[in-house]
């Protein structure tokens, strides 16, 4: 973390990690006595690597960047990379049916790697459990901090597998070999819940460190969570019920941040993916990275380091994660400056003529466009890896230039220092925009959608092409009160979150919350195995594919204690 927090900061192996299944298997580098974590100081210090671990995963492990779960999977992007057998594991992903419980890297190492950063939760709670609030006077506000890391290394395990095993810092080694991932799905999400109603109830309203959990991101991330949890499904994944009164806590917990007026839209959305304008005013809580900080290559993001454009000299590797042509057609807009909802992608469409949404040229790398705002070295379809199989279009939102203070090369792979946010202040408004178009109440939904509208079309300040002129032709517009039913108003916001969020890794998660991933990524598929012919044998399983399956070597170390996901 940036700031005064980073001076704290315990490097991956040095702690003993208790934690689930094969996880227990891990051999740290170096081992800390229980004497050596007695002093407030030394946890402190256990509390910062606590931090640190919900930013330790890595490219075939990811568990903040969500570019292969929730963008390769859905609609939003292909897997890109030279050709399908390139990380064969994600070729298997953007397929569904290709999937299995025995894959090595993705799906069991992102288990993994979650579980680490539980681990060192549970690790750091006992140790803060161990003192008097006279011995250590920040000790509510600690507990709370790591309640808050813990729920949000659950949350984002449930997203991905469903059915997970869940355990505090009180289970013993012993115990947690017999804690099953058979919960029913109202309570995982109550007992994940439960951390971040701690994290509310005694975290302050702000922080004087940098990348401190407060009480406005707790109260944004249960937002998020029942939000999820409003969407009742059974147990084969389908979409049952609308709980009202989830939805309710959902704008209640919403407008408490929002009320706050710690918050607000950047100026240009741009600042969200900029290290020079990170931890702004729309960051709600943010992974931190660190660069130039005494270390040999600083505190750097590699989860998207696959994701450069390879024939560019600046980078050369790897051309990964390239935005589908469904995508780039989504950003397509009518006369009136609205999407086209139902003709959006009858055709290939053509830029040149077409007009857009301002947000295709913060999101995907077009020839001749500025790339990540640098108009002197526009896009190129030259570096492009391999068109012929994932077309001309490349992801820029979470990349940085070569000349960016918070790059880094690490041998053929990009790491940057960019900060990961992990909550904006625009996924708070269109969450209570979304509640209360499902709670009936759309005219309240209005304004803020067109909020967000507003700043995406002033948001032209970083897109001129060097002789002043844009490469696209924006057309970005309000949505009017005429016609703006709640049915209209679902099928815009859906919308909205996809512009908003594109290639972010949110669309897959929606999608499925929704319980609109089965027909959405059919259709989708149908269109696009026509354009690319690598998917032409893809298909989604509905009560299957919404999660992906429990690793093979997990149910095997428990000895079949974990019970598969349906359809694995």
């Amino acid at each position: 973390m940036k700031n005064r927090i980073l001076t704290a900061f315990i490097t991956s192996g040095l702690l003993i990690f208790s934690s689930c299944s094969k996880v227990l298997d891990y051999t740290p580098k170096g081992v800390l006595s229980s004497s050596d974590l007695k002093s407030p100081t030394a946890i402190e210090g256990l509390i910062t690597s606590a931090y640190s671990a919900i930013g330790n995963g890595d490219m075939i492990g990811p568990i903040y960047s969500n570019w292969v779960y929730g963008s390769v999977r859905s609609d939003d992007a292909y897997k890109g990379g030279g050709g399908t057998g390139d990380v064969g594991e994600i070729d298997a992903m953007e397929h569904y049916n290709l999937v299995t419980p025995s894959m090595g890297a993705f799906v069991s190492r992102t288990w993994t790697n979650l579980f680490k950063s539980i681990s060192r939760v549970n690790v750091a709670l006992r140790a803060v459990n161990s003192l008097t609030d006279a011995e250590f006077p920040n000790k509510k506000v600690r507990l709370a901090e790591l309640k808050f890391l813990r729920a949000h290394s659950y949350m984002t395990m449930k997203l991905l597998y469903k059915n997970i095993p869940i355990f505090d810092e009180t289970t013993s080694d012993e115990q947690i070999l017999k804690v099953s991932n058979d919960l029913k799905n109202e309570d995982a999400w109550n007992k994940i819940a439960t951390d971040f109603q701690y994290a509310i109830d005694n975290l302050p309203t702000s922080q004087s460190d940098l990348g401190r959990a407060n009480k406005y991101a707790a109260q944004a991330y249960l937002a998020k969570l029942r939000l999820f949890q409003a969407y009742e499904q059974d147990d084969k994944h389908k979409v049952v019920n609308i709980n009202k009164t989830r939805l309710q806590q959902v704008v209640d917990l919403t407008q408490s941040v929002i009320s706050s007026g710690k918050y607000s839209l950047s100026k240009d959305i741009a600042d969200n993916f900029l290290p020079e304008t990170e931890n702004g005013p729309e960051s709600v809580f943010a992974i931190q990275f660190t660069i130039n900080d005494g270390t040999t290559s600083g505190r750097l993001s590699f989860e998207d380091g696959l994701n450069y454009p390879h024939g560019a000299p600046q980078y050369g590797c790897c051309g990964f994660h390239a935005p589908s042509q469904n995508l780039v057609n989504a950003f397509t807009t009518s006369a009136s400056g609205l999407p086209n909802f139902t003709t959006f992608n009858n055709n290939i469409a053509d830029l040149k003529t077409a007009t857009v949404d301002v947000r295709i040229d913060h999101t995907v790398g077009i020839d001749g466009h500025p790339y990540k705002y640098d108009n002197t070295r526009p896009f190129s379809n030259s570096w492009v890896r391999d068109p012929g199989v994932y077309g001309n279009f490349h992801t820029m939102r979470n990349q940085q230039l070569a000349t960016s203070g918070s790059y880094f090369k690490l041998g053929p792979f990009m790491g940057t220092a960019k900060n990961y946010d992990i909550i904006r202040f625009d996924d708070v408004l269109l969450m209570q925009a979304e509640a209360y178009i499902e709670l009936g109440q759309p005219e309240k939904a209005l304004p803020i959608i067109n909020q967000i509208r507003s700043r995406a079309a002033a948001s032209t300040g970083r897109l001129k092409k060097v002789d002043g002129t844009f490469a696209s032709n924006y057309n970005t517009k309000e949505y009017s009160n005429a016609g703006w039913t709640q049915d209209y108003a679902r099928v815009a916001l859906q919308w909205e979150r996809r512009l908003e969020f594109a290639t972010e890794g949110e669309r897959f998660f929606d999608l499925v919350r929704w319980g609109i991933a089965e027909s959405t990524l059919n259709n989708y598929i149908s269109v696009e195995k026509g354009r690319r012919t690598f998917l032409a044998t893809a298909k989604f399983t509905a009560g299957r594919d919404e999660y992906l399956p429990i690793p093979q070597s997990e149910i095997t170390f428990t000895n079949g204690l974990y019970k598969q996901n349906p359809g694995y």
